[in-house]
């Protein structure tokens, strides 16, 4: 009964690093950009969620919803400013440039509402009765809401006009162009969907951990982007696989190991997938001329 319980916090942990990789898949897999500010991006929603319900007491669903809409316009708006400048510019360009938008990030957030973590309330308080198994509301909420956003993105991607855009982008962008799609609408989408997830993931774990800070975003993103390389960066399935799998590993290596070895077994399973299977689990070999 413990070993279940262990596996369904490894599933809600490993569920909310899916939503979170899901991010960086789709911009990897659209501009070939890592999106290193894509963590700090969850910070921001989380303090934005955070001020709206404590210190303005706008009503829950309201203070998601505005946080989505924010969170999504500010992934756009790093994107116009940011990156669109260098989208042909070195690639290394656009990797300095990201780095230097979370430092910015980290920092602002940090000047506005202070160094000091904060408590974030438990928006789903909580147990549900399963049987012999207890296991908190908020687990359940964030595993059935992480698996509905996920199917949804698979089907936006595979049965949308705009999902066969960013295919189509993803494919070569050139083409897509000559072929009449608007290729700078179809990046801001990429990036305001997968901040939107970023936002969505955010209050989750906030729920479940309660507790944020101007930092938070730093391991958080780094471990998504540990699933995302792992599932097959660029490949959305790749990224669900890849963060379901972190998360039951990190949470049962807590449990029956040391949860000071966590971190370093979970970034040894990412050396030795890599090893065997460069493209990650689900990733696709691709070959470049020379």
């Amino acid at each position: 009964m413990a070993f279940l319980s262990h596996l369904i916090y490894g599933l809600q942990l490993g569920t909310i690093y899916a939503l979170v990789a899901l991010g960086y898949s789709m911009v990897y897999g659209i501009i070939r950009l890592i999106n290193f500010a894509h963590g700090d991006i969850i910070m921001v929603a989380s303090f934005v969620v955070w001020y709206l319900i404590a210190r303005l007491n706008v009503p829950v669903w309201l203070s998601i919803l505005i946080c989505v809409a924010f969170t999504s316009l500010l992934g756009v708006a790093i994107e116009k400013l940011a990156y669109k400048p260098l989208r042909h510019s070195a690639r290394i360009s656009l990797l300095i440039t990201a780095i230097g938008i979370s430092f910015f990030l980290q920092n602002a957030a940090q000047l506005i509402f202070g160094a000091d973590p904060v408590m974030f309330e438990n928006l789903f308080p909580g147990n549900l009765s399963l049987g012999a198994l207890t296991v908190s509301r908020v687990s359940v909420i964030i595993i059935c809401v992480s698996i509905v956003l996920m199917i949804a993105l698979v089907l936006l991607v595979n049965k949308t006009r705009m999902g066969r855009a960013m295919r189509a982008v993803s494919e070569d962008e050139s083409t897509a162009a000559l072929m009449g799609i608007n290729v700078n609408t179809t990046i801001s989408f990429a990036f305001a969907l997968g901040s939107a997830l970023a936002a969505v993931a955010a209050i989750l774990y906030s729920c479940a951990y309660t507790q944020i800070s101007p930092t938070m975003g730093g391991m958080l993103g780094l471990k998504a982007f540990v699933a995302a390389v792992l599932g097959g960066i660029g490949s959305i399935p790749g990224a669900m696989l890849g963060g379901i799998l972190i998360g039951i590993c990190e949470t049962l290596t807590k449990a029956y190991i040391s949860s000071s070895f966590a971190d370093a077994i979970v970034f040894g399973i990412l050396i030795v997938v890599l090893i065997i299977r460069p493209s990650g689990l689900l990733g696709v070999k691709t070959k470049e001329k020379v």
